[in-house]
């Protein structure tokens, strides 16, 4: 592989590049041979920036911003040397790390990849996949819907409300296959049976009500509060959230304000809403169910305890970590679900014609122990509804 300085024809090898670790480190290295390429699986990098170079005829920058983790992202002259039998997916999460995204990653993408494979898909044999993650980053949800569109996958998986409407408006031919809230509220689709267009894929909940129903669990375990707060992000509350949250708090009659992140959501952004949350006395808080709260599960779960702020999340795996209680669906069958409309699709489905897999079960989840050390005391008749109780 070779790259243009002007009329000359130089080997990768002998510029100087440099690399934006997810350290934030700019990074100097050497690029770059075919056969050395691979070996930047080791390193997840944000973005690659090589002094005074010409990327190579119709080539842009922004076709080597990719984040690596587990896989070797390969230069667009690279994949065109593929067999033609390989398909390629982007897999792009709002904050999780690439390197937790693989089958041995957290159980929702051990679901997604096992599925795949039943399917006939495997990572390495006729499928490659290309993680991306905007490492909580909000406002650069935009910019990274678009590098990866110009890279024309064959799919593109993107999980979270707004990170999905980023992609919509990103690209209306590239398949998307999207997890996410209600579809049809947010603005996703507009018929979850017949979605239509470009985009399909699975809603981890039944519908913008379900904010409602965990507010009034939570209500429920507790005695009734006197400064309820919902934490999310800016844009899920703005779109989505904030009208059946508050309608709730009102029927339950309990005030109820947003607690909210924005920019990039990181674990000094989440201290100090907790901070501010703690000096404000909050005494309830809704966890909004957006994968980026998820991705820091366990830090939400230290700083609720450390608050002493009881508080209900959207998945089971948070409260075996320790948080109060949950009422969740199976976010991993979600995953399988999507999965398989990855694979229609592959096999040539028009994702506008596959319909949009709705959850419909919920589990109550409830961690006794949590309760105790907050000094709640858990109603019995909630416990006994529980699905599950943690001792």
């Amino acid at each position: 592989m070779s790259a243009r300085r002007g009329k000359a024809d130089v080997p990768w090898s002998r510029h100087q590049c440099r690399l934006l670790t997810q350290t934030r480190h700019w990074r100097p290295t050497s690029f770059f041979s075919p056969d050395r390429f691979q070996r930047l699986h080791r390193i997840e990098f944000i973005s690659l920036h090589c002094d005074g170079l010409i990327l190579g005829a119709g080539m842009k920058r922004r076709e080597f911003i990719t984040l690596l983790g587990g896989t070797a992202a390969w230069p667009l002259a690279a994949r065109a040397q593929q067999s033609s039998k390989m398909k390629r997916i982007a897999m792009v999460h709002p904050a999780e790390k690439v390197g937790n995204m693989t089958i041995n990653g957290r159980q929702g993408f051990r679901a997604f990849f096992e599925e795949l494979n039943r399917l006939g898909y495997v990572e390495g044999q006729n499928l490659v996949v290309e993680r991306y993650s905007a490492e909580g980053r909000t406002d650069y949800f935009s910019q990274l819907a678009r590098d990866i569109v110009d890279t024309h996958p064959d799919v593109i998986l993107v999980q979270s409300n707004t990170l999905v409407l980023a992609f919509k408006a990103a690209t209306a031919s590239i398949p998307i296959v999207a997890t996410a809230g209600d579809p049809v509220v947010s603005g996703i689709v507009s018929n979850i049976a017949h979605p239509g267009g470009n985009i399909t894929g699975a809603a981890s909940d039944a519908g913008a009500e379900i904010l409602g129903k965990r507010l009034g669990l939570l209500i429920e375990a507790i005695p009734k509060p006197i400064n309820a707060k919902f934490l999310g992000s800016r844009g899920n509350w703005e779109t989505y959230a904030s009208r059946p949250t508050q309608e709730a708090a009102r029927l339950l009659g309990i005030p109820l304000t947003a607690a909210l992140l924005d920019g990039t959501i990181d674990e000094a952004q989440y201290r100090s809403v907790f901070a501010a949350m703690e000096q404000d006395r909050v005494d309830a808080l809704m966890v909004s169910p957006e994968l980026v709260n998820f991705s820091n599960d366990q830090l939400l779960v230290d700083l609720a305890a450390k608050t002493r702020i009881p508080t209900i999340y959207a998945y089971r795996e948070t409260v075996a970590l320790g948080g109060l209680m949950a009422y969740a669906t199976d976010w991993a069958d979600s995953i399988r679900r999507a999965a398989n409309a990855v694979g229609q699709i592959l096999n040539g489905a028009n994702p506008g014609d596959i319909p949009f897999y709705q959850a419909t079960k919920f589990e109550l989840v409830i961690n006794v122990k949590t309760a105790k050390a907050l000094g709640l005391e858990i109603p019995s008749s909630l416990l006994l509804r529980a699905d599950e109780v943690i001792e």
